[in-house]
């Protein structure tokens, strides 16, 4: 109809040039057009109740009862004569006109009814009825869309559907006599004076009365609406703070509440404010703020920003996303979920607020967490005053919000309690640009289990990466792990990772993790994965379902590390050996696996000048293979060393070269690391049957022969069951950050990988880190990292801090540190001695020591 519009008016302009005549020729042609509108709606008044009207009739009546129909609701009875002047003409043909308008409504549902079934499961209430208020419901197509999640009939005891608009209500009670459920009531009122105790009986039999955490406000009745709903009604409603107010008293104190609307909003509203659940996307542009307000202003429909502030205000968040519907010009709108603020204890103390910020501080610090309800005041003021620096950044956020009654931040409203709360507008955060740099990690868990011995016992801190290293010592069962990592995407993926243990059969992970495709992948993230999501990691992976469709390349080929494995795939191409490859990938036998590689495939990929002019670019190294300047520098170093002196071990340091010298080897340096790493994999491991980490590089996917442990079906038997991941912190900061925070003396492993590369050489950072792990660990406690260099500058400053050192795998003869061999060594250090508390005014001191001879290295 539209490009029919602007055809004629072409047509009309080529008839005239002279302006005035053209604003005669458009005048008419609107007057044509409304004439034609109004004639087709009156000839159907007859018809109002027609279910099934055409297309073409659905849109001249939306048309003209939102842009041409007089607005005749100002007087009267208020918004309900409002509300019917602009729904009257249309109600028939609501639904019909809004299936591309009002996105977002079918995800708003998936994701509420997971929230409510994943609480069934985790409560064992399948069997409880519950209560559904669908708050501004109009003809009842929420409900109707419901079943496509659960059963409605079944599911929910009595289903309220509560709309000001006596047209919309009675398309409503016609929708639920024909689908005969009886469970569903329609009324006509205004929201603001709905009650469930006009309609339900509310009392509970227990006599429990729940116990709040803010305030001492009043205490509705226990009971109240399980559920409720808003669907692009919110942004409709005039006195949109009382209805919001009549609903924190209407929803149950473990209820939810569903909200999906449209919005404008700029970023710097959402300054310093940390309980808004992620702000991914949600900043929309001056213009868009401008152009979408003034354009629903004709419908008087409001999009100030104040509404969903308010919402977001009196409750406490537990997803949220914003979105934009590219169909009709981007329309921005969110879909958001949340709980009532107030946490619920279901036991009846008033210490219980209190309790649940200490557990969870306590879970992230690794302090003694006692209970109130055990023990007495002096013991827990006696242990705040031993410690009081050991503090989540959870907690003393927690605390802020508690003294200005602000809901929590969102991560205390999750239904696990895995991710830790940061604060994701800061630039350490933000500078990743929503990317992840691996997609997969690099270091071998055969041998990490090998050397850590991980058990019950122990409490864990590792480096996140892609989280598959987490997952391996999960297999463990430590009684900790602390995942760290400051890529807020790489902990995303973890989080996802777990998410899929908790709820997906062993098939469907195969496809995500191990295929790194799935075409459903987007109806399983709002309703399978979500309820398991922080909100963050949810905005995130909805904002990129795109990643697992099957028309894309899949995980494995996304990530920083993406651009290495294009290259690889583009020489694969240029030089023909995309078939070689294949063959050396089924090669049986290493003796094939041989002939392969050194006829067909190290010519190209060990081409000197594809080192000098692509590998050896810093910025290809560290976008696609993370490698930081100061790690070249030790490869550069260790290079310079060997050439000097041939054969020797090398244990330079790159303070004794200087930045000339050390880039002028670069090309060679690169070169001989490549050769160093590649050829000794290809002479010891087959790549298609024992060696996933090259095969996910080549093939772009695992093989169900060839697959980290963690994707193995034994291994999800024992990560999918209840409480398997109890034991899991993951922190999005930086390693000292979290180390500082944790109790000392409680920590007994920490696999830093290759991170103590990134220092500056001789710097006072690295011997900050390595004091501040001292301090957290226990006495025999472990480390375990990798290096570039073959000895490592600061392991010197280890065993000066309390450390004792062993290289446990090291490339030299031509020898594998491990089925990945990217780096040069691999030691595994013992703390022997603890360390006074540090000041930067005095000399560390030793206090303790344990004997070499009781540690097994």
């Amino acid at each position: 109809m539209a490009s029919l519009a602007l055809n004629t008016l072409n047509a009309l302009n080529t008839l005239s040039k002279d302006s005035y005549t053209q604003i005669i020729l458009v005048g008419a042609f609107l007057l044509l057009l409304t004439g034609l509108v109004y004639v087709t709606t009156i000839s159907q008044s007859s018809k109002d109740n027609e279910e099934n009207p055409s297309t073409l009739k659905s849109f001249l009546r939306f048309f003209y009862a939102s842009f041409l129909k007089p607005h005749t609701g100002d007087t009267g009875n208020g918004q309900q004569d409002a509300l019917e002047s602009f729904y009257s003409a249309q109600a028939s043909v609501y639904d019909a006109t809004r299936k591309r308008l009002l996105r977002g409504r079918g995800d708003m549902l998936g994701l509420v009814a997971a929230q409510l079934v994943q609480k069934a499961t985790k409560e064992g209430t399948h069997g409880t009825r519950r209560i559904w208020v669908d708050v501004g419901g109009g003809t009842g197509y929420n409900i109707e869309a419901m079943s496509e999640f659960v059963s409605v009939p079944d599911f929910f005891s009595s289903v309220y559907l509560v709309d000001f608009s006596p047209s919309l209500c009675e398309v409503a009670r016609t929708r639920f006599q024909r689908l005969g459920w009886s469970n569903v009531k329609v009324i006509c009122q205004d929201a603001r004076f709905f009650r469930l105790e006009d309609h339900e009986h509310l009392n509970d039999p227990t006599g429990f009365v729940p116990t709040y955490v803010f305030s001492t406000d009043e205490i509705p009745s226990v009971g109240g609406a399980d559920l409720i709903t808003m669907s692009y009604s919110l942004s409709m409603i005039p006195d949109f703070y009382s209805v919001i107010d009549s609903i924190t008293k209407l929803l149950s104190p473990t209820g939810t509440i569903g909200v999906v609307d449209f919005y404008v909003q700029s970023i710097v509203d959402l300054s310093c404010r940390n309980y808004t659940g992620g702000v991914i996307n949600r900043h929309v542009s001056w213009f868009g703020r401008l152009f979408w307000r003034a354009w629903f202003d004709v419908d008087r429909v409001s999009l100030e920003a104040a509404r969903r502030d308010y919402l977001e205000y009196r409750f406490g968040t537990v997803l949220n996303t914003n979105s934009r519907n590219q169909l009709l010009g981007s329309i921005p709108y969110y879909i958001w979920l949340g709980c009532p603020k107030r946490l619920l204890s279901k036991i009846n103390t008033p210490n219980y607020p209190h309790e649940l910020v200490e557990k969870l501080d306590a879970a992230a610090t690794e302090s003694p967490y006692l209970s109130p309800m055990n023990h007495t005041k002096t013991v827990c003021r006696a242990v705040e005053r031993a410690n009081p620096e050991i503090r989540s950044k959870a907690f003393n956020a927690a605390i802020i919000n508690l003294s200005a009654n602000l809901p929590l931040p969102s991560f205390f409203y999750q239904n696990n309690h895995w991710r830790i709360y940061y604060d994701d507008q800061l630039r350490k955060h933000t500078q990743f640009n929503d990317e992840y740099i691996y997609a997969f990690t690099w270091e071998d868990t055969r041998v990490d289990h090998r050397l850590l011995k991980i058990g019950s016992n122990d409490v864990v801190l590792a480096i996140t990466s892609a989280g598959d290293n987490i997952l391996s010592y999960a297999l463990g069962s430590p009684a900790r792990i602390h995942a760290v990592d400051l890529n807020p995407n790489q902990n995303h993926l973890l989080e996802l990772k777990v998410a899929a243990y908790s709820t997906l059969p062993y098939i469907d992970f195969w496809k995500l993790f191990g295929e790194g495709k799935h075409p459903d992948f987007p109806s399983l993230l709002i309703s399978r994965l979500s309820p398991h999501l922080s909100s963050r990691a949810f905005q995130y992976w909805l904002n990129n379902v795109h990643v697992f469709s099957s028309k894309s390349k899949g995980l494995y080929e996304t990530g920083g590390s993406r651009h290495a494995i294009r290259v690889v795939r583009l020489l694969a191409t240029l030089f023909g050996m995309r078939s070689a490859i294949k063959r050396l990938l089924q090669a049986k036998t290493l003796n094939e696996q041989r002939e392969i590689y050194s006829h067909k495939i190290r010519p190209m990929i060990m081409s000197r000048l594809l080192a000098f002019l692509v590998v050896s670019q810093e910025k290809f190294l560290w976008a696609a293979l993370g490698v930081p300047h100061n790690q070249l520098a030790m490869l550069e170093a260790d290079y310079i060393a060997s050439e000097s002196v041939p054969g020797a071990i090398s244990s330079s340091s790159p303070l004794s070269h200087s930045e000339k010298e050390l880039k002028s080897s670069r090309g060679s340096a690169v070169w001989e690391y490549m050769v160093q790493t590649l050829d000794p994999v290809i002479e010891t491991s087959l790549i298609g049957e024992d060696n996933p980490y090259y095969l996910v590089c080549l093939q772009g996917s695992y093989s169900q022969r060839c697959h980290p442990d963690y994707l193995k079906p034994r291994s999800h038997q024992k990560l999918s069951r209840a409480g398997a991941f109890d034991g899991l912190r993951i922190h999005t900061d930086e390693i000292n950050e979290v180390v500082s925070r944790l109790t000392p003396g409680t920590l007994t492993v920490a696999v830093v990988m290759d991170s103590m590369d990134w220092f500056d050489p001789g710097a006072n950072a690295a011997s900050l880190q390595i004091q501040k792990l001292n301090r957290a660990m226990k006495l025999g406690g472990r480390v375990l990292l990798r290096s570039a260099a073959l000895t490592p500058w600061y392991i010197a400053t280890f065993e000066s801090l309390g450390f004792v050192a062993k290289r446990v795998g090291a490339r030299i003869g031509g020898s594998c540190i491990d089925r990945v061999n990217m780096y040069a060594s691999c030691y595994l250090l013992h703390k022997i001695e603890n360390l006074a508390p540090f000041t930067p005014t005095s000399p560390t001191a030793r206090t303790g020591s344990a004997d070499l001879e009781d540690l097994e290295i």
